[in-house]
């Protein structure tokens, strides 16, 4: 770690800010005049006596249930969409597979908020690793030729398929992610009727 990291860090610990709080003490007794000629001392030996009593920063290196579950799905994810590049695929469905890609990394990036519904977790982690590279491995396997072609008048051709598919998917995890929009529309919502309730009266309140 640099310096400059370990200095930020400091700054924001919980010594510096007890440190921080006991100066202060001391810079109000000296406007007060118990502190005398000798304030500088009696507030530099506060914020040491609050930066050596302060407890330390609790250490976190426990990875959440959430964090795990949901950095295997991004790897997963990661990989399969490098996989699908023209040639191969045509540019309308890298075009569909890339954005099914960013709506899922939205919902995995609120990993606490999907893993606390079971089933939602389910139909996303079964999205990466079985719907969506079922349906691409099936149209990647058939000749291009082949998969552009109709079979009939009304029988759709392979490419037509996959992108009717793709779009089942993205119906499907758009419903997931509104859900878990919701929870931080919600959040927001609170935070709003907080904020009316602390300042949204005159400013004689204060």
């Amino acid at each position: 770690m640099a310096i400059s990291d370990r200095v930020a860090g400091y700054f924001g610990s919980t010594k510096n800010i007890v440190g921080c709080v006991l100066a202060l003490v001391g810079v109000v007794l000296t406007f007060l005049g118990v502190a005398g000629p000798y304030w500088p001392v009696v507030v530099a030996g506060l914020y040491g006596v609050g930066a050596l009593l302060a407890p330390p920063d609790r250490v976190r290196l426990v990875v959440s249930h959430a964090e795990v579950e949901t950095r295997q799905l991004r790897a997963d994810l990661d990989a399969l969409v490098a996989k699908v590049t023209e040639p191969r695929f045509p540019a309308d469905v890298v075009t569909k597979v890339s954005g099914l890609a960013g709506v899922l990394r939205d919902i995995l990036a609120r990993a606490e908020a999907l893993t606390a519904s079971p089933d939602q977790l389910h139909v996303v982690s079964q999205a990466i690793r079985d719907y969506l590279p079922t349906s691409l491995e099936a149209y990647a396997n058939l000749p291009r030729a082949y998969a552009l072609t109709r079979r009939g008048e009304r029988e759709r051709s392979a490419h037509d398929e996959l992108i009717s598919q793709l779009d089942l998917l993205d119906t499907g995890l758009g419903k997931i992610a509104d859900a878990v929009y919701r929870g931080d529309e919600q959040a927001l919502a609170d935070q709003g009727r907080f904020l009316r309730d602390r300042f949204g009266g005159s400013a004689l309140d204060l």
